[in-house]
């Protein structure tokens, strides 16, 4: 085994490390450990993506002396890989892009708690995505959800406290759903590793026995991450987790968080459910249905919403049921476009909450429609991020938006006629609603106003932060132009993925 092949076990234990040693650092030094420890797992994980896309191929790392079925081991592909290279940039540049408001949101003394939470963060995102065994995605789960829910209450504000609470309440039910599920898998199959725990549930499909725990056990398992990734009717957690969080803990939130659990998601379907179960198709068309209904409801409750920052996380209820949608589909073609929506999605909703609070604070410290009016001229770079991001919710051609909307409609040609023609109208609606609220605020942010009010009211960004707003523009526009290399990769690894 080379030595590369070891990096995503590296990354993980990495981030554990850097989460320990951050109890006996300052803030300040927190800080800096994070923000090179995420550098470290972006360099290491750039270094597995070269290497799994020149082989093509999967490998299997064992964790430990004993192999499968009964030891622990994580699996890596150009899928994989693909997603931690995001997973960590989106990280890096969301902290980077919010650190003056760490600093004025949190406690000096408390700073180093935020980063280590962070650092927990980002070690269970990574081994959601490369972890081949079911009970260590449980533990990771539970790690995730903890880490967020620290992320929520950083801010030490009376909403920020209820808003921690109701995602937790929702988080422990999605988890003990999960939990139960597994316990049921492993009941009729003895198995936790993926990969032997699809063949015994391919041999009791074929035998027909175990039909009803099956059932159970897909619903379960399907409904837990649904529950924990926000797919609507579950969502409403979301407004409040994202909306009054300090604005790092917001874009790590709603760009990332969601996205390890449908990526787990994904993994189930592909590697350990039978997808010819009827049970299992019955499922794809409720995520199909509750995808589309979230596209509307999301957008519908988004418009009526005066307040930017819970617009824009009631418009992720929407972007979470795009995914779910091409899920639902049944699809390679539409798995793929929802691999490329998570990534797509996370750039988008990172730059606009990493925008918003620029905006609000030469707003009066207000988030109001009425207040933001002019904001654009006096944050010439928040303005500018803003529109980038709405733009690209929208759907305008050179954006990452618009790549996810032409691969959601392209893979519904091949689903069955049902399904095609919902999909369709569905995105046309959609993409409408996103345009009424998104096009609605941006031009408020640019509508004139008085000359004494375009100056920039003494407001200063740092260089750092500037950089991560820039960085995650420039993140959406190469996706938005340079999109089909990405897309190629994301197909090769799903084939590879099962």
């Amino acid at each position: 085994m080379s030595l590369v092949q070891n990096f995503p076990f590296f990354s993980i234990i990495l981030s554990m490390f850097c989460a320990i040693v951050s109890f006996a650092l300052s803030g300040k030094w927190a800080k800096r450990a994070h923000l090179a420890m995420t550098a470290a797992v972006l360099a290491l994980s750039a270094g597995v993506l070269g290497f799994t896309a020149a082989t093509g191929d999967s490998y299997t790392y064992m964790m430990g002396h004993y192999s499968a079925p009964w030891g622990n081991e994580i699996r890596i592909g150009p899928l994989e890989s693909a997603m931690a290279v995001c997973f960590s940039l989106l990280m890096l540049l969301s902290v980077l892009g919010g650190l003056a408001h760490i600093d004025r949101d949190i406690a000096p003394s408390k700073q180093n708690l935020f980063f280590i939470q962070l650092d927990l963060m980002l070690s269970a995102l990574l081994a959601l995505i490369y972890t081949n065994d079911l009970f260590t995605a449980y533990v990771f789960i539970e790690i995730c959800t903890i880490a967020a829910c620290g992320l929520i209450m950083a801010r030490r504000t009376g909403r920020v406290y209820v808003s921690a609470t109701r995602y937790m309440i929702m988080s422990l039910v999605g988890s003990g759903l999960f939990l139960i599920g597994l316990s049921l898998l492993y009941a009729v199959t003895g198995q936790l590793l993926m990969s032997p725990a699809e063949r015994a549930l391919a041999g009791l499909v074929s035998d027909s026995r175990f039909t009803l725990p099956l059932t159970v056990i897909i619903i379960l398992l399907v409904v837990s991450l649904g529950v924990k990734s926000g797919l609507y009717p579950f969502h409403t957690w979301i407004p409040d987790a994202y909306g009054y969080a300090t604005p790092a803990a917001s874009a790590v939130l709603s760009g990332l968080v969601s996205k390890g659990y449908i990526l787990l998601l994904i993994k189930l379907m592909v590697r350990v459910l039978p997808n010819d179960n009827q049970a299992a198709l019955n499922m794809m068309d409720v995520l199909f249905v509750l995808g589309v209904v979230g596209m509307l409801l999301g957008s519908v409750d988004a418009i009526r919403e005066n307040d930017v920052r819970r617009m824009t996380a009631f418009s992720s209820v929407a972007q979470i049921g795009y995914i779910y949608m091409g899920l639902g589909l049944g699809t390679d073609a539409g798995v793929t476009a929802a691999l490329f929506h998570v990534i797509s999605h996370g750039a988008m909703k990172a730059l606009l909450f990493l925008c918003i609070p620029g905006l609000t604070e030469v707003s009066g410290g207000r988030a109001d429609r009425e207040a933001l009016r002019g904001a654009g001229y006096r944050h010439r770079l928040a303005g500018l991020g803003f529109t980038v991001g709405a733009l690209s919710m929208i759907g305008m051609p050179l954006l990452t938006g618009f790549v996810s909307k032409y691969l959601f409609a392209a893979a519904a040609t091949s689903a069955v006629p049902g399904k095609m023609i919902a999909a369709w109208v569905a995105l046309a609606v959609s993409t409408t609603l996103n345009a009424v609220y998104f096009m609605r605020m941006v031009l408020v942010l640019y509508t004139s106003v008085d000359a004494s009010h375009r100056r920039a009211e003494d407001y200063h960004a740092s260089p750092v932060e500037n950089a991560g707003i820039a960085g995650l523009i420039a993140l959406n526009v190469a996706l938005g132009v340079a999109s089909p290399p990405v897309i190629e990769t994301l197909a090769r690894g799903l084939a590879v993925f099962g």
